[in-house]
């Protein structure tokens, strides 16, 4: 219930620190608009007292930490073993029965029957001949040569 409770609230700070972060003006707004008007001196100078939306924003980042840092020491030291925790789709999964197949596995098809087929092909190869390290010497066919030029 402690954890329910904690997630809830973890989710709607994370929701309200990116809407005060995005409603935040960036230091360097003034800028583009200033150009030797005197307003850029203040981009990269102080920036004297932070407002309302910077000191919340400051204290929903601290209360965003705190809780996420919470959550782990919770998490590791909860009085559950990790065999009993809910893991969803980080949990191992669990071996198959006998005969049956794990998750991925193909059946193994049955062998084929045994029945000859009658083919037209000799039975047999040639035999090679016995090599007696000799290099036979190609074969070259005549061709028609064209009578000389007159």
């Amino acid at each position: 219930m402690l954890m329910l409770i904690l997630n809830v609230v973890y989710v709607l700070v994370a929701i309200a620190m990116i809407a005060l972060i995005l409603l935040q003006r960036g230091a360097g707004a003034a800028a583009g608009s200033g150009f030797g008007a005197g307003a850029s001196g203040t981009v990269f100078g102080a920036r004297g007292a932070s407002n309302f939306l910077s000191k919340s924003t400051k204290w929903l980042a601290i209360v965003f930490f705190g809780i996420s840092l919470f959550m782990a020491w919770y998490a590791s030291h909860s009085a559950r073993p990790v065999a009993q925790q809910s893991l969803g789709l980080m949990a191992e999964p669990a071996a198959p029965a006998q005969g049956a197949l794990a998750p991925g596995e193909m059946p193994v098809p049955p062998p084929a029957p045994a029945t000859e087929v009658p083919s037209a092909a000799p039975a047999a190869p040639a035999p090679a001949p016995a090599d007696t390290g000799t290099v036979p010497a190609p074969q070259v066919e005549p061709t028609e040569t064209a009578p000389p030029a007159q």
